[in-house]
């Protein structure tokens, strides 16, 4: 009862500045908190970044190693994506088996690299029905702020584009940098009573009504769109979204 009532004395609060068009931390509607990415930050990768979006930290790292491909795509490199929410990050994290915010923060990232084609899958094929190369990507949570979506496909963008394939430790020739065809960039945005506001810090996470991701490519093609929460967008709302979306995804994409 006392839960539910803080949270309902927190929602007010945050819809009552809304509502006056201000945020919590004073930011615009269809501004990002501060972000910092820095590269290369685990020498045992293939590729890594750390990347900061407020007080929200994530780490990704890229290992690769070969393997048999899928039997529907014997030319084609494979992709495993995993997501850990450990518990120093935030206490609503347990330990344990992926939870199903794990597992929903491991495909969303997994759906905008995949089908931005982001990475050629084919020109990762060694013998094809035979050895591919297989690309592990995992991100794992530092600190929880909020916006964990955005946070961790920034962080895949800049850990694969400075992952280099290790050929050499498979004596299949000399290592070489990964090509990263298409750079897409996913921007959350979560509405609160009429109000609908880019990157949600924790708080407004916590009395969202509705989420939408959106994945935007260097074109201004959406490659990717995840609907969370029980709450819905109108028709008007997602446009207004994507357009968003597509502004500020211009900005991020410039700092990786």
């Amino acid at each position: 009862m006392v839960i539910k009532m803080l949270s309902g004395i927190k929602k007010d609060y945050i819809c009552n500045l809304a509502t006056d068009g201000k945020r919590m931390d004073g930011r615009g509607f269809d501004e990002f908190r501060k972000i910092s990415i820095e590269k290369d930050v685990a020498k045992n990768a293939e590729g890594s970044a750390l990347v900061k979006l407020g007080d929200t930290t994530v780490i990704v790292g890229i290992k690769m190693a070969t393997g048999e491909p899928y039997p529907d795509t014997p030319d084609s490199g494979v992709l495993t994506t995993a997501a850990e929410l450990r518990p120093m990050a935030s206490p609503d994290f347990m330990s344990g088996r992926p939870s199903p915010q794990a597992i929903e923060l491991a495909r969303v990232v997994d759906r905008g690299i995949r089908e931005s084609k982001t990475v050629d899958f084919k020109k990762l094929c060694v013998t094809e029905k035979e050895k591919v190369w297989v690309l592990y990507l995992d991100i794992h949570v530092l600190d929880y702020d909020g916006n964990l979506f955005d946070a961790s496909s920034i962080g895949a963008l800049s850990a694969l584009s400075n992952t280099v394939v290790p050929a050499s430790r498979f004596e299949l020739g000399e290592d070489y940098k990964l090509s990263v065809e298409h750079k897409p960039v996913s921007c959350t945005s979560v509405k609160i009573g009429n109000a609908i506001m880019l990157d949600p810090c924790r708080n407004e996470e916590t009395v969202a009504d509705a989420r939408l991701t959106v994945s935007i490519d260097e074109n201004g093609d959406i490659r990717a769109m995840q609907k969370g929460l029980n709450g819905s967008f109108t028709l008007e709302e997602v446009k207004s979204v994507i357009k968003t979306s597509k502004k500020q995804g211009e900005k991020i994409r410039g700092l990786v």
